[in-house]
């Protein structure tokens, strides 16, 4: 099989705490985002991860950080294209109604798989979709599987593709971790895996939880979704 990332939103941040909105590539992990991290560290134990990606903001660093001391895993690689999504000349307002218009535009994203919205002039959702894509596809291309996958089936769907994987096969192209961000993870996933978008809305990522997403050396999958109560 291919590999295996396991996806987790970075630790409570000083940004949330504060309802800042926006990328805010500078805001740091508080004292129990530090926690957090450890904790997902601990849960990450005996998985094999060998690598650790994060984006580039501080807290996702951080918390990548945390866990890769933890595990022993030396190298972390930070990726630009993992960032938060930016809402332009709104960056760093804690008014309600950005807040509420980020929310709204974000389920446009990922509900409704209206990607031409943004909040103020910050990014398209075509933008995030296609960094994030490109981040996955450079993970994917960097972790080969030397195994050769059969035909599988797909069904139709506007914003992406996915696969069926059996979860307890090995996975041949390694196990490797990834530090996002709230909104650019869950925008870009409900693209890269078919028919999670409308599924998840209104279960959003808690910090610093892991879950798996999966390659097989044709497209993604993901089986499950932290707070979900019922995967499909």
């Amino acid at each position: 099989m291919g590999v295996r990332v396991l996806c987790l939103r970075h630790a409570e941040s000083e940004n949330v705490v504060t309802r800042v909105s926006g990328a805010l590539p500078s805001a740091e992990l508080t004292p129990k985002g530090r926690a957090q991290a450890a904790e997902a560290a601990e849960r990450l134990q005996g998985a094999g991860v060998t690598r650790i990606y994060a984006s580039s903001a501080v807290r996702a660093r951080q918390t990548a950080g945390i866990i890769a001391r933890a595990l022993g895993v030396r190298e972390v690689v930070a990726l630009e294209e993992l960032v938060e999504f930016g809402i332009g000349r709104l960056e760093g307002t804690a008014d309600p109604a950005v807040q509420a218009r980020t929310a709204e535009v974000l389920r446009s994203w990922v509900v409704e798989g209206r990607l031409d919205e943004a909040v103020a002039d910050g990014e398209t959702g075509h933008a995030v979709v296609t960094r994030m894509a490109a981040a996955f596809a450079s993970i994917a291309a960097a972790h080969p599987s030397t195994t050769t996958v059969p035909p599988s089936r797909t069904a139709t769907h506007p914003n992406g593709t996915a696969l069926h994987l059996d979860q307890t096969a090995a996975h041949d192209g390694g196990t490797v971790a990834l530090v996002g961000h709230v909104g650019s993870l869950t925008a870009g996933l409900s693209v890269l895996c078919r028919g999670l978008g409308e599924r998840v809305w209104g279960t959003p990522l808690p910090h610093a939880v892991p879950f798996p997403v999966e390659w097989d050396g044709r497209s993604w999958r993901c089986a499950s979704w932290p707070a979900l109560r019922q995967d499909r």
